[in-house]
C-alpha cells in the first residue's frame, strides 16, 4: 500500500475528532461554518460533485476532489466514504499544502 499524506492527515483528524463524514454531516458542517475544507471522492457521482462544489463555493470553503471512495473509507476505518469535512484549521492547512504540492507535480509532469 502506498503512503499518502492527505489520507494520513484525514486519519489523524478523525482520531482527533476533527472530521465530519457523510453527506448530511458534511453539509451541516459547511452550512454552520465549522468546515475548514471539504474532500469529495473523485469517483463519487456527478450529482455529489456538483452538490459539494456549489455549496462550498457559496460558503467559501475549499473543496477538493481526491482519491476514491474506497481509499477515503479505508483511511477513516470504514468501507467507503464519498465526502468528508475537516473541522480544524491546522489539519486543513496541512491537507491544502499537500494537495497543492501533489497537483503541482502532476501538472509539471504533464507539461514535459
Amino acid at each position: 500500500m502506498r503512503t499518502d499524506k492527505i489520507l494520513s492527515m484525514l486519519g489523524l483528524a478523525k482520531k482527533a475528532g476533527k472530521l465530519a463524514g457523510g453527506e448530511f454531516s458534511v453539509e451541516k458542517a459547511v452550512k454552520s461554518g465549522r468546515a475548514a475544507v471539504v474532500i469529495v471522492a473523485a469517483d463519487a457521482s456527478q450529482n455529489t460533485h456538483k452538490l459539494f462544489i456549489n455549496m462550498c463555493t457559496f460558503y467559501q470553503v475549499p473543496c477538493y476532489l481526491y482519491s476514491s471512495k474506497e481509499e477515503l473509507g479505508h483511511a477513516l476505518g470504514r468501507d467507503i466514504q464519498a465526502s468528508v469535512a475537516v473541522l480544524d484549521d491546522g489539519f486543513a492547512d496541512a491537507i491544502a499544502v499537500s494537495y497543492t504540492h501533489l497537483r503541482a507535480h502532476e501538472t509539471r509532469g504533464n507539461l514535459v
